[in-house]
């Protein structure tokens, strides 16, 4: 399980930043990876919250809906790391440099302490 470091410096941008194409970096308007901080500046960072997949393979999208265009496909058993839900959808990304997208929460499993 990948430990995330909590930035204690003062978070600023100091020019123009190029915000990544959606379903890439794990970065909305709202929220961000906490891996980010230093790099994006948003409202709220998340630290992730390890999961892995079911038994079966399910596909990431850009959307919290069934009809959303797909971002990728994950592996059954693959990690995941959880940063906001939605009702029944779970947004997170594979780690820090994406692909980041929505999945269904019944495909998620808590990992065992």
């Amino acid at each position: 399980m990948t430990q995330y470091e909590v930035p204690t410096e003062q978070l600023r941008l100091s020019g123009p930043v190029v915000r990544p194409a959606p379903g890439t970096l794990p970065l909305r308007g709202d929220i961000a990876h906490i891996a980010l901080a230093g790099t994006y500046l948003v409202p709220h960072y998340a630290i992730p919250q390890p999961r892995v997949l079911g038994d079966a393979t399910v596909t990431l999208r850009l959307l919290a809906r069934d009809d959303a265009e797909p971002v990728a496909e994950l592996a059954a058993g693959s990690g995941f790391e959880l940063l906001d839900t939605a009702g029944d959808w779970c947004w997170g990304s594979v780690g820090p440099e994406g692909p980041s997208g929505w999945l269904h929460s019944t495909a998620l499993v808590a990992l065992e302490q």
